[in-house]
Parts: structure tokens; C-alpha cells; sequence
């Protein structure tokens, strides 16, 4: 299984090529197993994940608890402070403890370096469920989905308007440089991806073919796209920039007139919550060429793929 088995998954980049196609691959079969009847595939059965949480979080905590309960598993669902973390309790000590009584910890941070920390000191995998550098069990969900949805990955035009040091983008551009779909970021000066992630990028790029460029025009990159993509232009965290984010995203919001430009049959992607009325419009989110309900559903059996593949013993 690629050697999936024990490792973490922190970043896009801890995946080789190979091994992020074998978890798309497994997480559309574990997609078919469950629509033709199979409720509950125990590939975990007696597995325990616990989920550390300093974020509030819909579609992760719930599909990542629904998905242990499909393989078979149970997960915990554990608040920052609620455990002794919330106390000042060192990470190492609790990575080092809670690694006895379970068999892989998923953790929402603020920082990223709590999460390569946690993971130093777990002698169990630990999964990022959201950091404030990547979210790549979005991104993973999100591959899924467009090659539900297009049939293929490589040479298909992903536009992303907005925040360009998102998260979620980050995880995107490493996944996309991966699987050769050539991705155009659009977004204003300031708000360029990080220089690390985009490094790796093009690293990933040249191998697969993928054209990897950062434009300040929305319009350029929306231009015969087949995916449009954005996010919330201020996310957990970034409250106290609020005035200035809106005001220096305000030209990059995704609506009926930007969208015009892209291929007829584009797909617009979001990974949720949305707000309506900044980054996208209530027109486009609520547009047939909308999959966001599909794209999160697709959370859980792509966070089934990456369970199943990193505790199964």
C-alpha cells in the first residue's frame, strides 16, 4: 500500500505522485462499496482516532467521526481545552501519552508547528484537519471530486481567486503540481502563496507538466477554465485584518460577470462555509455549474481512503 501504513500526513507534500493517485483510487471505491449497500467496511475495526480540535469545524470533525464509524473505528472527539493542553500542558507530553491509548490523532491547529510537534513526539499517525499553512484533507476531497466530475486531472485550467496565501490553496497547489492540472492563481499584491509551498510546486510541476502562475487579474484566470475556486477572504484567526482583507480582495470576488469567462461547462468549488456576498455571490454559489455539496460529501470517503490507508495495521 505505497507505505501509507504508520505515516503522517501533514502536508500535500509528505505524498509522492503514486501515492496521492492511490488514495483518490481507493476513496472512489470506497465511494462505489458504500452506495452499492456497504454501510460499514471494518478495515478498522477496534481502531481508535482521536481528534484534537483548537478550531471550530463542521465538515471535518463530522465526516473524519462518520468515516471511523465506516471502517469499523471509533473516533474521540477532544476540544484543545478541554484536554490539558488548554492548561498549558506541553504538546510533547500529550502526543506522548495519548499515543498509548490510540491509533492515530487528527488535529485542527492554528499554528502548524503545534502539528509537526505533536507529530515528533506521537509515536502514532497524526493527520493535519487544518493548519494555518495547509488543509490538504480538503484538497484530497476536492481532486476526488473534479475527477468525478471532468473524468480526468492533467491539463485541466484550475482558476483560484483570492486569498493567495490561503491554506486551503496550498494544499491545492501542491496537489495539483502533483496530478498536472495547471493551476492560475489570482490574487492581489501581498497575498501571494507562501515561497516554500510554492517551491514544492513547481518541483511537482516539471515532473508532471503542470503550468503553475500567479496573475493579479481575475479575469486572466478565469479565462476557459473548467474549475473556479475560492474561499472565505478572512479565515479563523485573521478577524482582526477583516477591514483590510475585504477592502484589498473586494476586485477578486467570484460572480456572474467573472464566471462568464470560463468554459460553459465549469465547475465552481468552495470549501465551505461560504460568505455569500464577498468572495462568491449567492448567483454562482447557488448556479447548476455549483458541485460545493457534492465537493463536501466527497470529504468523507476521501477521509475514509486516508484513514483506512494510514492506521490499517
Amino acid at each position: 500500500m505505497y507505505g501509507l501504513c504508520g505515516r503522517d500526513l501533514l502536508s500535500i507534500a509528505d505524498l509522492s505522485i503514486e501515492e496521492l493517485k492511490f488514495i483518490l483510487s481507493t476513496a472512489k471505491q470506497l465511494k462505489q462499496r458504500f452506495y452499492a449497500g456497504e454501510r460499514v467496511i471494518p478495515l478498522l475495526n477496534g481502531k481508535v482516532l482521536a481528534m484534537i480540535f483548537q478550531k471550530p469545524s463542521t465538515r471535518t470533525r463530522v465526516s473524519l467521526e462518520v468515516a471511523m464509524l465506516q471502517l469499523g473505528g471509533y473516533a474521540l472527539n477532544l476540544s484543545w481545552n478541554e484536554l490539558q493542553l488548554g492548561r498549558g500542558e506541553p504538546i510533547k507530553d500529550t502526543a506522548r501519552v495519548l499515543s498509548r491509548y490510540i491509533d492515530g490523532i487528527a488535529a485542527r491547529v492554528y499554528s502548524h508547528g503545534d502539528l509537526v510537534e505533536l507529530a515528533k513526539y506521537s509515536d502514532k499517525p497524526v493527520i493535519n484537519a487544518l493548519s494555518d499553512l495547509e488543509h490538504p484533507l480538503q484538497a484530497i476531497g476536492d481532486m476526488m471530486t473534479i475527477l468525478e466530475k471532468k473524468g480526468h486531472l492533467s491539463g485541466l485550467k484550475m482558476a483560484f481567486v483570492g486569498d493567495g496565501g490561503d491554506n486551503v490553496l496550498h494544499s491545492l497547489l501542491l496537489a495539483s503540481a502533483k496530478l498536472g492540472i495547471n493551476l492560475y492563481i489570482a490574487t492581489p499584491k501581498g497575498y501571494d502563496p507562501k515561497p516554500e509551498i510554492m517551491k514544492l510546486a513547481m518541483e511537482d510541476a516539471r515532473l508532471s507538466d503542470a503550468v503553475i502562475e500567479i496573475v493579479r487579474d481575475p479575469i486572466e484566470a478565469v479565462k476557459e477554465a473548467d474549475v473556479v475556486y475560492t474561499d472565505v477572504w478572512v479565515s479563523m484567526g485573521q478577524e482582526s485584518e477583516r477591514e483590510k482583507r475585504v477592502r484589498d480582495l473586494a476586485p477578486y470576488q467570484v460572480n456572474s460577470d467573472l464566471v462568464k469567462y470560463a468554459k460553459k461547462d465549469y465547475i465552481f468549488m468552495h470549501c465551505l462555509p461560504a460568505k455569500r456576498g464577498e468572495e462568491v455571490t449567492e448567483e454562482v454559489i447557488e448556479s447548476p455549474n455549483s458541485i460545493v455539496w457534492d465537493q463536501a460529501e466527497n470529504r468523507l470517503h476521501a477521509q475514509k481512503a486516508v484513514l483506512a490507508l494510514l492506521l490499517r495495521s
